[in-house]
């Protein structure tokens, strides 16, 4: 619902709904007729005075493209929606190469069919990390054969880094889950990086969206496990698991503490054979540890527990305090909330993504490449060239 829509049904004055938001009714009159668009604080105090029916979605600027689709083209998108809800392979992975595409054409068409989704509050999004060769790909699949036992569909989306000079991706977490990979129950997309910086795909959490509108209800997103820089997927999932290998030296260098702090689980792996007795004493000294670092989200110490992905062991451990996270979280109405700040997030980095590409786009124009050549002669500050680009940007 449109902001302006919202008031006349409420009968709210423009002047008293400002007063409310702590800004200029001047402000609120750009807001809601284009000519600005609302900051992030501004947004999540409009979605909560009114109650989620303006949301930033019902919001745009002045000069957006109209991209409406003729009838016959709405048609065939609503086809192409139940089809989704219908479970089907091939429609979820189209769509989800639609959202993955860089083509303005397939972007819009992604967007429209994301407006049709209506979420899915009753899935369960589990992110995992941990250092290259911990078993995250193993771990991922006996877990995931073990909930769809249990009943579940159970969803992967595994991101591989790009070659920073290619460009190219292996994609090879779909063949190291064999078993998962040809269950009806399961479905695994493997995506590329496309070197971004914190792990995850760009569009993966509209991804998660349909696989959640085809039914899946527990998504695990792999990430590629590289470090601090992999700190985004926290921000998209309902829990956050980091595999760890026994006896990996250092307990709180063996991966870098900032990952460690943002834990909800930490899972040691490999627990097996001869590695099993070191299992137990890393798990014993995280335990020990674990003090130093800052509660959960759930305001309790981070667990720490230990499996085998090899003997199938240490799963119902693993399971059993997901569920009782998920509960407590449920409980405090932290979960909602968590996904309505993620609502929030998946905004900003949409715009943030818009921003980037109409700067790409404007890299070839004749004015920015004297721009560069001046900057290469020391003739231009780096600072003078960027106010110059971004005043072009602001009056565009």
């Amino acid at each position: 619902m449109k902001l302006q829509d919202y008031l006349r049904f409420r009968r709210i004055k423009n002047k008293t709904f400002a007063k409310l938001l702590n800004i200029s009714p001047v402000s609120l009159s750009r807001y809601i007729s284009g000519e600005r668009f609302p900051e992030k604080e501004i947004l999540i105090k409009i979605h909560n005075l009114t109650e989620g029916l303006v949301s930033p979605n019902d919001f745009c600027l002045q000069d957006e493209k109209n991209y409406d689709f003729n009838e016959n083209q709405q048609i065939e998108l609503k086809k192409f929606h139940q089809h989704i809800l219908s479970g089907s392979r091939k429609h979820l992975g189209k769509a989800i190469t639609l959202i993955e595409s860089s083509r303005e054409k397939d972007q819009i068409i992604s967007e429209k069919l994301l407006e049709l989704f209506k979420g899915n509050d009753k899935s369960i999004r589990i992110g995992i990390t941990g250092v290259p060769g911990v078993g995250k790909s193993t771990f991922i699949e006996s877990f995931g054969m073990k909930l769809i036992r249990k009943g579940f569909k159970v969803a992967v989306l595994a991101v591989d880094p790009s070659s920073r000079f290619s460009g190219g991706s292996i994609l090879g977490d779909k063949t190291r889950m064999e078993k998962l990979s040809v269950n009806k129950n399961a479905f695994i997309r493997p995506s590329p990086s496309s070197g971004h910086l914190g792990g995850v795909a760009k569009r993966t959490s509209e991804s998660i969206l349909c696989l959640e509108e085809a039914g899946f209800n527990i998504i695990f997103v792999e990430t590629m496990g590289v470090g601090q820089a992999e700190t985004e997927v926290y921000d998209m999932v309902d829990i956050f698991l980091v595999l760890l290998l026994p006896a990996g030296g250092d307990e709180l260098q063996g991966i870098k503490k900032g990952i460690i702090e943002m834990a909800d689980l930490i899972i040691v792996n490999k627990a097996d054979g001869e590695l099993k007795k070191s299992a137990e004493i890393t798990q014993r000294e995280y335990k020990n540890a674990i003090h130093i670092i800052d509660k959960s989200r759930i305001s309790q110490d981070i667990g720490v527990v230990i499996c085998s992905s090899l003997n199938q062991c240490g799963f119902d451990n693993v399971w059993k305090y997901i569920l009782k996270f998920i509960d407590i979280r449920k409980k405090n109405n932290d979960f909602i909330n968590e996904r309505n700040s993620q609502k929030i997030n998946r905004m900003w980095g949409l715009v943030d993504l818009k921003v980037k590409g109409f700067v790409k786009n404007i890299s070839s124009k004749k004015f920015v490449e004297e721009l560069l050549k001046d900057v290469k002669k020391n003739n231009l500050s780096v600072y003078r060239a960027v106010k110059m680009i971004s005043n072009y940007i602001i009056k565009k």
